[in-house]
């Protein structure tokens, strides 16, 4: 078997860089804290075409689904899994709850493939045009990559769902494949970015990569947080460095009561926080312009990046050589979780409330 193909045992202040204080002062908070991560605009295509937004494109793919389409991919806003109705699509394996709100490394929504006959010709073009609107265009090419290396290709094991119905109140498209969990909320979602927890992964060369991961389009961000901690004095890094690994899938939030892993960010001088900065803006290179926004936003509302901890974690630590291959950015409610062994996985959650509970 191709190793791309094994599925993951885990399926089954001088510088007050994004504080409160500093947007304050700002007249437009999201549109500074832009400014400062150097985010620039979404381009549009080649033929020099506005790219629709992915919302009205969710509300035209739904308008054009049949009956019988409707019936096995389109759900109630509030949808919740049962035992029967796991039973019905011979999904018993999958924890039962609100299916909305579910993120995995591995898994498809609903049983039909996007790019198969289930859809026609002109759906499967809304859906391709939907997936390119949600990330910068720059970074769609790179994403197939990603695709072609895990899962044989866009279209081949990417599976939708939509809830609720477009134009009538709250809805929400969510893609899922291997290492692939987005969404598309028209807003719909209170209090969070990017509709809900997001996922990517990469696995570039095999299941169990090489300690300086080639290929893997995500790697460059570890590299960039990377180079905070060789910034770190040696009281730092005895703060920063936390031995055992938080499981994959927690990624709810803390809350601002609790305490975070690693070192605090008000504990970073000026020019480790503005490498922190640096960091920042990769993570957020591949998303569509409205996304970094949102994601602003809500760290304006939580305080800031002064609320968050940044840890580098010990365990599997690829070729012992201590570049840290899983680290975390952590706040009242977010997180950004990179877990690069045996291959990248990356768990985004991001809100402005820390009372949002994921599975509600």
């Amino acid at each position: 078997m191709d190793p791309h193909y094994r599925n993951c045992p885990d399926c089954q202040s001088g510088f007050d860089f994004l504080s409160r204080r500093d947007f304050i002062k700002a007249a437009g908070a999201t549109a500074v804290a832009a400014g400062a991560l150097g985010l620039s605009k979404v381009v549009v295509r080649a033929a020099d075409q506005p790219i629709k937004a992915p919302e009205t494109l969710v509300k035209q793919l739904y308008n054009s689904l049949s009956d019988s389409q409707r019936k096995a991919i389109a759900f109630d806003w509030d949808f919740v899994e049962t035992a029967e109705t796991l039973k019905l699509q011979q999904r018993q394996g999958r924890p039962r709850g609100l299916l909305r709100t579910r993120v995995a490394n591995n898994w498809q929504i609903t049983e039909h493939s996007i790019g198969t006959d289930f859809y026609t010709t002109d759906q499967q073009e809304l859906i391709r045009a939907i997936y390119e609107g949600l990330f910068n265009p720059e970074w769609v090419n790179k994403l197939d990559k990603q695709l072609e290396d895990d899962a044989g290709g866009y279209g081949n094991e990417q599976s939708i769902a939509l809830f609720g119905k477009p134009g009538e109140g709250k809805f929400e498209l969510v893609m899922t494949g291997r290492h692939l969990t987005a969404r598309v909320d028209g807003n719909s979602i209170d209090h969070m970015a990017f509709g809900g927890p997001i996922f990517h992964g990469h696995a570039a060369q095999g299941f169990n990569e090489k300690p300086d991961h080639p290929g893997n389009i995500f790697w460059p961000q570890a590299l960039e947080a990377n180079k905070v901690y060789e910034m770190l004095d040696g009281k730092q890094r005895t703060s920063a460095l936390v031995a055992k690994l938080p499981r994959e899938q927690a990624v709810d939030f803390r809350g601002a009561t609790r305490e975070f892993p690693g070192i605090p960010v008000t504990e970073l001088s000026a020019d480790q926080r503005e490498q922190l900065q640096k960091a920042m803006k990769l993570m957020l290179a591949p998303y569509r312009e409205a996304d970094q926004e949102e994601v602003i936003a809500c760290l304006v509302k939580q305080g800031g990046l002064d609320q968050c901890s940044l840890a580098y974690y010990q365990a599997q630590d690829l070729g012992d050589d201590q570049v840290w291959d899983n680290w975390r950015l952590e706040g009242p409610a977010f997180v950004w979780y990179f877990r690069g062994s045996p291959h990248v996985h990356l768990w985004i959650h991001i809100g402005d409330d820390p009372g949002v509970k994921l599975n509600a």
